[in-house]
């Protein structure tokens, strides 16, 4: 059983921000997941260091293109292993067999007659990277994507691809296939964009307006548009053209922003099926991070999110905790330095952390050391147990990118209910007569065996937090395939140094 998630790869004409993070710590949330239920898994993430927006980065900077690439590589990859992602490759497009990959599928497309030559007059979204119809722009003509970046009128002479021949075929593949695009929003959204006649798609730059990028095989006075070179990648780092691909490719899922549904949704497809190539499994489709209020990030506002400014201040899993928690599926979260400051408070903190904390400290400190062994169950300790199995089996089963927030707030709503349980049977009180010594026992095996289901389920979202919870109970190795079972941990064993996981953060 396989399965391949792909982030799409970034643009290095700037450091790493909030979106980046999310989208790759998502599709590391996913493997997780399918790997804690005995997937094969390959995940790539990785940058695209091709166009136009690349080149012009590093001569702002006075930098060679080489040293500059190499320079934004080492950032992203620092960022994402900070961010705990376990990539298994890492995309750079500069890579000689990806760029010889390339040009193979142009020719091959080019052989068919589908790629012809012409003259172009149009208008061109530099920060886009791409050509804009009338219809793209706002009112007052410009990108709505790059609203401070003007739109540029170009006339030159370049290769198109032919798009509206696979069009009819592509609309055909979405009714066939319900689940190639997700959620439903965005498979309308998509369907839209092809409900009318497709232009041809420009696929090559003159050398004398970009220089960076793969040369176009057939012309080399030209390279090869960014978008057609990136998309490839999702092939190239499973070895296309060379045989053993096709059974990751069978299982591909691309993670992307809403605001390049287009080339994922319309390029892509049709450069596989001009290419006589099968198409990906399925596009999962999110929505954009604002600032709090609603507002859209600047920096002129001072409302960016910065990942490495919240890793420092609050920790990796404060942020994973709430990228998890808060994007909703198909409309933007609201994000900021503060909010995410307040959901590790009080629900990391105080929901999950605060009752480790102070079971497994009032274990220690009454029972030796040891975590005692229970005593008969009665209806309480049974009511929390079921609840827990049920708020944690979400992570037992496959999970899809809109699951997410969902699986993790019944984690929390029953963190809380826990909490309740622990409150209300009082082991503070019970301690102190011989006659319920051994019902203050059981109640501290149910929580803390609880919370190690609870941190096993974590493991997914947030493993650097719940694989330290879960050495502090000593508990045995969590397994594969994984779902919520009770009475793993051993009683009358020792407890290891308990340690405060969600120091509280001003």
């Amino acid at each position: 059983m396989k399965s391949y998630i792909t982030t799409p790869i970034y643009y290095v004409n700037g450091s790493p921000h909030i979106g980046h993070a999310f989208t790759s710590v998502m599709a590391d949330i996913l493997k997780r997941n399918r790997v804690a239920l005995g997937y094969e898994l390959m995940l790539s993430t990785g940058v695209d260091e091709h166009g136009q927006k690349n080149q012009e980065a590093a001569a702002e900077l006075d930098m060679s293109v080489t040293d500059y690439l190499e320079m934004r590589g080492k950032e992203f990859r620092d960022v994402f292993d900070r961010l705990g992602v376990a990539y298994d490759y890492f995309v750079r497009t500069s890579r000689e067999g990806h760029k010889t990959a390339v040009a193979g599928m142009e020719q091959a497309i080019f052989d068919k007659g589908l790629i012809v030559k012409k003259q172009y007059t149009g208008t061109y979204c530099k920060g886009c990277e791409e050509f804009k119809k009338e219809s793209d722009l706002t009112e007052d003509g410009q990108c709505p994507l790059h609203p401070t970046m003007k739109v540029e009128q170009t006339d030159e002479t370049n290769y198109f691809l032919m798009m509206e021949p696979f069009r009819e075929r592509l609309l055909q593949h979405i009714a066939d296939n319900p689940d190639f695009v997700q959620p439903e929003a965005f498979r309308n959204e998509l369907k839209q964009m092809l409900s009318e006649p497709l232009e041809d798609l420009c696929i090559s730059r003159p050398k004398a307006r970009v220089t960076l990028g793969v040369d176009l095989p057939f012309d080399t006075d030209f390279v090869t548009y960014v978008w057609f070179d990136a998309l490839a990648n999702y092939l190239t780092n499973i070895g296309w053209p060379e045989e053993g691909y096709e059974d990751w490719w069978a299982e591909c899922e691309h993670l992307i922003g809403k605001d390049i549904l287009k080339p994922h949704g319309v390029y892509w497809p049709i450069m596989l099926m001009a290419a006589d190539l099968p198409l990906p499994k399925k596009l999962s489709v999110h929505s954009h991070w604002v600032g709090a209020g609603g507002m859209k990030m600047s920096k002129s506002i001072g409302n960016v999110v910065d990942p490495i400014e919240v890793i420092d201040k609050l920790g990796v899993d404060a942020l994973r905790w709430y990228l998890a928690r808060h994007m909703r599926a198909d409309s933007d979260s609201q994000i900021s330095v503060d909010l995410i400051t307040q959901t590790y408070n009080s629900e990391l903190g105080n929901k999950v952390g605060n009752l480790l904390s102070r079971a497994a400290k009032f274990s220690k400190a009454r029972f030796d050391g040891k975590l005692p062994a229970p005593g008969p169950l009665n209806a309480q300790d049974e009511v929390i147990r079921k609840s827990v199995v049920e708020a944690t089996s979400g992570m037992s089963a496959w999970m899809n990118l809109a699951d997410i927030p969902a699986r993790a707030q019944a984690i929390i709503t029953v963190s809380d209910e826990m909490n309740n349980y622990f409150a209300e049977q009082a082991p503070w009180d019970l301690i102190k007569n011989e006659e319920t010594r051994e019902r203050c026992q059981t109640v501290i095996y149910v929580t803390l065996d609880c919370l190690r289901v609870v941190m096993e389920a974590l493991l997914q979202i947030i493993p650097g937090s719940a694989g330290k919870a879960l050495d502090m109970l000593n508990a045995p190795e969590a397994a594969c395939p994984w779902k919520p079972e009770l009475d793993k941990l051993q009683g009358d064993s020792d407890l290891n140094e308990i340690e405060t996981l969600f120091p509280r953060v001003q």
